[in-house]
């Protein structure tokens, strides 16, 4: 019998004939797994994707970046797209969501067709976004493109081309402005710009004759000085509120020393500060002292003002005299014709805040002023005194006594940076 052989059998002959077996079986197992799989026995035929057309359609698209492609088509391919996106916020948010986040950072529309496309593979040709949709492009390509410019009127003239070139010259200057007091530089830009379209008005054909060509900044010499218009007394009035730690302006100890003299001779250094054709970061700095002053003002009197540019450019132009804190505030300011036309210096701020230009030169903060931690060190100081140029100036007018004045029409004017352009008389 079987069960008397094996125990009549050595233990030794016992493992001997175990791992005999074991390896035996082990050899038939891998052999028979072989047979299996050289016949196709166990092969899985797969399946193709019901979609497979659409799927290399969408794979097959290909990528705007490194093309050339004109800003009317881009516009177009956008515009689509949009439409689309609209359609899907209204059936499919979420997809809606995720897909207007990649197009922000994209800046590639056909990689935003590519995800609709992907998207739609899901979506019923009958269904309720189909129809919405295909009614929002259609609506959209039976309505012409219009060739006109930009809706604001002012930004459709030789001189905001010009002065838009000169913004983008002092943007690395605005910036450290911006660094230096924590208020966003896209504000500061935008009182350069009201200030600056305003001097257009003033002076139109003189100022043509020079910016145009030059893509330089204005900057005034007499009753208001520099790039920005600021009076000597409220370039005092700035200093003053750093120092005075009970004043309703104060703007905290890590902004004491901003604006400290390098010499005892302040009346010359002030005007020297802001009267330079060679670098303006001085009135960028008065001027964003300004802003936030009268933005603590505000805030300490129970109206915060931090994201109200347009009161905020209006309250810079009327100057500290005129600015009461209030419940409803309204933008106004200096009237400024451009074309027949009239604005408001606040109104020709808050446009530029708002338009989309020099967006890249000039971002959105996500607040408009920003805390500092650190003190403004000394160096920081050293460095602006240094930095003032040695250009040659007109001489020092007297100074008036507020900045809401607009200069009269006989006022000294001169383009930056270069100081061999004649003076205006």
């Amino acid at each position: 019998m079987l069960s008397d052989w094996w125990q009549l059998r050595s233990w030794r002959r016992k493992i001997y004939d175990i791992v005999l077996y074991g390896f035996a079986l082990t050899g038939v197992a891998i052999i028979g797994v072989w047979l299996l799989y050289q016949t196709g026995i166990t092969n899985n035929s797969g399946a193709v994707d019901k979609n497979y057309r659409y799927l290399m359609s969408v794979e097959e698209m290909q990528s705007l970046k490194g093309k050339q492609v004109s800003d009317t088509v881009l516009s177009e391919m956008w515009a689509e797209q949009y439409a689309k996106l609209i359609a899907f916020s209204r059936y499919y948010p979420a997809n809606a969501r995720l897909i207007m986040q990649a197009a922000q950072r994209s800046n590639d529309p056909m990689l935003v067709d590519k995800m609709i496309a992907a998207a739609e593979l899901y979506v019923d040709e009958g269904s309720g976004y189909r129809r919405l949709s295909g009614e929002l492009i259609s609506r959209m390509k039976n309505t012409r493109q219009q060739q006109g410019g930009l809706v604001v009127p002012w930004m459709n003239t030789v001189e905001w081309e010009a002065l838009r070139a000169s913004l983008e010259h002092d943007k690395s200057m605005i910036a450290e402005a911006g660094r230096l007091t924590g208020v966003e530089p896209r504000m500061i830009a935008s009182c350069l710009v009201g200030e600056q379209i305003r001097l257009f008005n003033t002076k139109r054909e003189q100022i043509k004759r020079y910016l145009g060509p030059m893509k330089a900044l204005s900057v005034q010499s007499q009753f208001s000085y520099g790039v920005n218009g600021i009076k000597l007394s409220t370039a005092m009035q700035v200093e003053e509120h750093l120092r005075d730690t009970s004043s309703v302006f104060y703007m905290g100890p890590a902004y004491e020393h901003l604006l400290d003299f390098e010499t005892d001779d302040h009346v010359n250094e002030r005007y020297n500060r802001l009267v330079d054709y060679g670098n303006h970061l001085y009135s960028y700095i008065y001027t964003a002292c300004i802003l936030r002053q009268t933005m603590l003002q505000w805030r300490r009197a129970g109206y915060d003002i931090s994201e109200r540019p347009d009161i905020l450019f209006t309250l810079f132009n009327v100057g500290f005299s005129q600015s009461e804190p209030k419940a409803n505030p309204q933008c106004g300011g200096s009237r400024i014709t451009v074309n027949d036309i009239t604005y408001t210096f606040g109104a020709i701020g808050f446009d530029f805040y708002y338009s989309g230009e020099l967006i890249e030169a000039f971002p959105f903060w996500p607040h408009r002023f920003d805390e500092r931690r650190d003190a403004i060190t000394a160096e920081d100081v050293e460095r602006l005194q240094d930095g003032v140029s040695d250009c040659k100036r007109p001489p020092r007018q007297l100074p008036d006594s507020s900045n809401s004045t607009p200069a009269p029409d006989n006022s000294t004017t001169m383009m930056a940076p270069s100081p061999e352009i004649p003076v205006i008389e």
